[in-house]
């Protein structure tokens, strides 16, 4: 067993929201609004990320209600209507929100990253990481992304697909969603950094990761002129495909950061990963910041680190939820940051007897799960779902999420919950989270991880020398870094029992 979360962030504690405080609306579901402790800023402004649900919208936690658009949504890449979104298009929401989870949309605005054919597709060994580029430039999906029309693990070299994602600090884009569009190389759209292209002003010509890009002088939007091209920096390009490795620009224009720029309103929420690592001013923690999204963000002694984060965890590439208020142009005094990436792992058959529709509650493998509005909700072949379907395709899901509670009320807050097509054995399941407790030898009760306790005197643990793993693990658990393990077991007559432990490793890409 391989296994693998991206980007992990070691020493992150558990939250200490009480199971069950969560409540009402799931993602991917109609209904009311949510109260998470602090969940969701007051606010008038904009709201930037990926959908979650719908049933009006759900954008970062919160249900924006579209009756009064009719449907609209502004874009000119061919998605018109509300019901042409999909979860994990990262969705501008201008409007009012308020701290019960409910807000009302005023105008809703998608904009693909990329749009075109992939090439040099490359799937990791575990099957939870594929990279591939899309007219030169790199991207990655995880198991986190949303895919529409493939999946991680058939996305094929020349596959013509729209793409909605962050871009990463290294230049690299992380992709939210991944969907199959009809194939029209007449309408392309890539991004292109022109600090690392040869620019060619004389003749109207870029040259960006092995492509000729061509331009007419009435191309810019926005206010763009050939001057800012110049400078450098990131830019759209909307055009044809002509032959191979060469483009004919239709528009250029700044690049999805513009996505994040301040509206009317003064407030915003938004989701992206992080480009420079948080820095203070001076000789004390606070006040400092961190660049996202073209944005610096502002760190104060009110800010509120969610989810365990601490100023050193806010490193570049991690994906965060930040809400706060404009404070100048491009900068945004943070009020509450919280933690994005997934910690755990659950996967396996759900216990159909634990679904509950009024909380949005269920087990699989004694592992609790919360779905909150923050969830999406899918189906591996392809389908979109609400929580009261749940069960209607299948009994095997693979959830992604944080874990939280207190010691004796461990939870997982989903981030992601995927309906598999194949069902198996109804017994077996699978788990990545962090250690809470190892007796010195194997026992009944040797192990604790997501809540749950399980015998591991028959089990296998993996590792360079398994004679010395699970000692290894004993004795790294008694340091002061959290341990996280890969767990594959069992539920018997007599309760879980372990069948293979190993640490979850970084290095199975």
């Amino acid at each position: 067993m391989k296994r693998h979360i991206r980007n992990r962030v070691i020493g992150l504690a558990a939250g200490t929201v009480a199971f069950g405080v969560i409540s009402a609306c799931g993602g991917g579901g109609s209904g009311g609004g949510l109260d998470v402790a602090d969940g969701g800023i007051r606010g008038t402004g904009s709201s930037v990320g990926p959908v979650s649900g719908f049933g009006s919208v759900f954008v970062n936690g919160v249900r924006f209600d579209t009756r009064d658009l009719n449907g609209a949504v502004e874009s000119n890449d061919g998605i018109d209507a509300e019901t042409q979104l999909s979860e994990g298009m990262i969705l501008r929401v201008d409007g009012e929100w308020s701290d019960n989870g409910e807000g009302v949309a005023e105008s809703l605005e998608y904009d693909d990253t990329f749009r075109g054919a992939v090439s040099d597709v490359t799937l990791s060994q575990n099957n939870e990481q594929v990279t591939f580029t899309i007219y030169g430039q790199e991207l990655f999906a995880t198991t986190q992304t949303v895919f529409r029309g493939t999946t991680l693990a058939n996305l094929t070299n020349d596959d013509f697909v729209r793409v909605s994602a962050y871009r990463g600090p290294d230049g690299l884009y992380r992709a939210s969603f991944v969907g199959t569009a009809t194939r029209n190389e007449s309408d392309i759209e890539l991004e292109v950094d022109l600090s690392n292209a040869e620019f060619d002003a004389g003749n109207n010509q870029i040259l960006s990761n092995g492509f000729t890009i061509t331009y007419a002088d009435n191309v810019f939007a926005n206010g763009l002129t050939e001057a800012d091209l110049e400078a450098g920096g990131f830019f759209e390009i909307e055009g044809e495909l002509m032959v191979p490795n060469e483009i004919n620009a239709i528009s250029i224009d700044r690049d999805d950061f513009r996505r994040y720029q301040q509206g009317e309103g003064d407030d915003i929420e938004l989701t992206g990963t992080v480009q420079t690592r948080y820095v203070a001013d001076g000789g004390n923690p606070r006040p400092g910041e961190l660049t996202l999204a073209g944005l610096t963000i502002r760190i104060v002694n009110e800010t509120e680190l969610d989810d365990g984060l601490t100023l050193d965890s806010l490193q570049p590439g991690l994906l965060i939820q930040v809400e706060g208020k404009f404070i100048g142009d491009s900068v945004v005094e943070a009020e509450e940051i919280e933690l994005r990436e997934p910690d755990s792992k659950v996967k396996g058959s759900i216990d159909v007897n634990s679904v509950d529709p009024s909380s949005r509650r269920f087990e699989v493998g004694g592992v609790k799960i919360q779905v909150t509005p923050l969830t999406t909700l899918t189906r591996d072949d392809d389908g979109e779902i609400d929580f009261a379907q749940l069960t209607a395709f299948g009994t095997k899901v693979e959830v992604e999420g944080i874990e939280r509670g207190a010691p004796d009320s461990i939870y997982v807050q989903a981030l992601k919950v995927e309906v598999e097509s194949e069902e198996d054995d109804a017994s077996s399941f699978e788990l990545e989270g962090r250690l809470r407790f190892i007796s010195l030898n194997p026992s009944a009760n040797g192990l604790s991880i997501l809540g749950i306790t399980m015998s591991d005197l028959g089990a296998d643990y993996d590792g360079d020398n398994e004679s010395t793993a699970r000692q290894e693990i004993v004795d790294a658990f008694e340091g002061p870094e959290p341990v996280f393990l890969e767990v594959e077991y069992f539920n018997t007559s007599s309760g879980f029992v372990a069948d293979e432990v190993e640490l979850e490793s970084e290095d199975d890409d």
